[in-house]
């Protein structure tokens, strides 16, 4: 088997998307004959140039979600036997919390040019996907590759049991967490009604939320899987927005994978993870939300068997495993 070589370019090797989009896969993505080398992209222009100079000595070149100037893609475009964009966000759009909103013409404008010189495009997930067809962007093939999460991680939970608080988890960081602080009231209110159980924030910040008692868990890669696994409940807010529908719910996967239920807004890509009384609950409003907790929080049982459902998802359709072989077929030329 001819051994394929890739150079990825990262916005930082430690960055959330090239930790599960990239690293976790290169192990499998070895064995299959495709050795990938990872490199951050340099800030100033004149040490991005010198590295794109490497390209040429590759089978093939990455991007990963960075939409790069004209003449810094002309110039990697030139030295790149096939070029792919890897991309995990809708990076053509300001994020939910941006005060000018989320639509950006010159980010747009960026992206349809980078898509346009590519050979591939990896989308994190199919609303990504179609976004490109909607640009009226020709040429390159695009292939649907979710954010994976290893199972293996996460200890699976044999027995759960009402001692103590219920224990809701929520993952993230800083630019994420506006989405539990605006719904602060909401949170307030939970913590009246259903008494009896405590939210876990795993962050570098941690929010107030009133009446809802807030576990304060810094997080840290080596820490995070086991943060997840002693809780009860994951628990997602997203904004109904352009940014929160390309998002590729990598938290929820990390909910599963602990063997937690989950309870979702109805937004992006949750509807797909969470199969409702399934695997866990989506909800449109805080009525529907408040009973989905009371529903969990009185029933191990019904906790465990949803947790395993979750996990069992996770094995089968948002494994490592799973996406190895269509991520290496991804990176060479069809």
């Amino acid at each position: 088997m001819k051994t394929r070589s890739v150079l990825a370019f990262v916005e930082g090797t430690d960055h959330v998307c090239c930790r599960y989009r990239l690293k976790a896969f290169l192990p499998r993505l070895a064995a299959l004959g495709t050795e990938v080398t990872i490199r951050a992209f340099r800030k100033d222009p004149i040490g991005r140039l010198t590295q794109f100079r490497d390209a040429a000595d590759f089978d093939a070149v990455l991007i990963q979600r960075k939409l790069l100037p004209s003449w810094q893609l002309k110039a990697l475009r030139a030295r790149s036997r096939y070029l792919v964009f890897d991309f995990d966000d809708a990076v053509m759009c300001r994020d939910s919390y941006h005060p000018k909103g989320t639509h950006d013409e010159r980010r747009v404008q960026r992206f349809r040019r980078l898509a346009e010189r590519c050979d591939c495009l990896i989308a994190g997930n199919m609303f990504l996907a179609h976004r490109v067809s909607e640009w009226h962007v020709f040429g390159p093939r695009v292939e649907v590759i979710p954010t994976c999460v290893d199972p293996a991680k996460y200890a699976a939970k044999t027995t759960v049991t009402n001692n103590g608080p219920c224990r809701l988890v929520w993952v993230g960081s800083s630019s994420t967490l506006p989405s539990l602080e605006r719904e602060r009231a909401q949170w307030d209110l939970i913590g009246q009604v259903v008494p009896g159980m405590v939210l876990r924030v795993v962050c570098d910040r941690f929010p107030t939320l009133g009446a809802m008692p807030v576990e304060q868990v810094p997080w840290a890669e080596a820490t995070e899987a086991n943060a997840i696994v002693e809780a009860d409940v994951g628990v997602s807010f997203l904004p109904n927005d352009e940014w929160s529908r390309g998002k590729c719910g990598l938290k929820v996967l990390q909910y599963m994978a602990g063997g937690l239920p989950v309870v979702a807004d109805t937004v992006g890509v949750q509807p797909e993870m969470v199969r409702p009384d399934v695997n866990g609950y989506l909800v449109d409003s805080i009525e529907e939300r408040i009973e989905a907790l009371k529903a969990l929080r009185d029933d191990p049982a019904l906790r465990l068997r949803m947790g395993q459902a979750g996990r069992d998802r996770v094995v089968r359709d948002y494994s490592l495993e799973r996406w190895a072989e269509p991520l290496a077929l991804a990176l060479q030329p069809t």
